[in-house]
């Protein structure tokens, strides 16, 4: 049984897992998590979803700004001996120097099938490329980003329903099942890790606001990729009068038109082929609404060109 593990990880992808690893034993000795931000405003301070949980658990909690060139942080770590580190999208590179600290290496949880959409954003790639299927990958963690060698992959289709929500929740769920089975592995000497065909590797970047405007040109099925692959944050959005329009979902119409008209009272819209109708979309500074909400008290009406 490893006596000392370390457990780094930030967002609520990383919760089942850490959870997992709690309830069934396992001694973590600390969780590193991203600092609290500060809300919009600036009134109160937000904590991350796993340092939430890790306070429940009465655990032992680092969220330093930085690890990188971080003497102090470096000293702590070392002297945690821990026998095995576990990463689930802790949002910092892990610097060369700490991953000689754990006896048994830093283990990551990745959400892809390596070595396909390594880097920050695999799960929103995935759906934005129309994927057929995605997975989780368990990787050692070496110097270069996500090109460890795997010991595990466990593969889902994907649909042109799915979001990245339910990605993310299902692939959590798989990696909160399949820890321990790994961790076991480890543990008694009879984990195979298995270099990646580094020739193969994709990278999935980090989505930037700009880069989730909807282009109306573009075909309907693209659309409704982007529209999910965003979901929740940052969101697909289109700008109307100066003021920027979210559309959270959205499904596939054969109606056609030019591309960015209103074509009917459902808030269908033309796209470069086919079209889409929004099931679900929020303006600026609203709640989100029903497209038979919103049409009562918007200038978009059938008829108009949004582009």
């Amino acid at each position: 049984m490893f006596k000392k593990i370390v457990f780094m990880g930030t967002p609520n992808f990383s919760v089942p897992i850490m959870k997992s690893l709690y309830q069934n034993g396992y001694p973590i000795c600390a969780v590193y998590t991203q600092p609290p931000k500060k809300s919009m405003r600036g009134q109160k301070s937000n904590k991350s979803p796993v340092q939430k949980i890790a306070e429940n658990f009465n655990l032992n909690i680092r969220n330093p700004n930085f690890l990188s060139q971080n003497e102090e942080e470096l000293k702590y770590f070392k002297s945690l001996s821990a026998d095995i580190v576990i990463v689930v999208a802790y949002g910092q590179l892990i610097p060369k120097e700490f991953l000689s600290l754990s006896k048994n290496g830093f283990i990551n949880i990745h959400a892809s099938l390596l070595p396909k959409w390594r880097g920050a954003a695999p799960i929103q790639r995935a759906i934005m490329n129309l994927d057929e299927v995605t997975g989780i990958s368990v990787m050692k963690i070496v110097e270069k980003l996500d090109a460890g060698p795997t010991i595990l992959k466990k593969e889902i289709k994907l649909s042109n329903e799915m979001n990245a929500e339910d990605v993310s929740n299902q692939l959590s769920k798989i990696g909160s099942e399949i820890i321990s089975d790994c961790l076991d592995l480890i543990k008694i000497g009879k984990a195979k890790f298995v270099e990646q065909n580094h020739s193969k590797a994709t990278y999935a970047k980090k989505i930037n606001k700009e880069e989730a405007k909807i282009n109306w040109n573009e075909e309907a099925l693209r659309i409704i990729a982007k529209i999910n692959g965003l979901y929740p944050n940052p969101g697909a959005w289109f700008l109307f009068q100066g003021e920027r329009y979210k559309v959270l979902k959205a499904t596939l119409s054969d109606l056609k038109g030019q591309p960015g008209t209103v074509l009917d009272t459902n808030l269908t819209i033309a796209c470069g082929n086919k079209s889409i109708t929004i099931q679900e979309i929020q303006r600026q500074g609203k709640s989100k609404q029903k497209p038979a909400e919103f049409l009562l008290g918007s200038k978009i009406k059938k008829g108009l060109l949004l582009s």
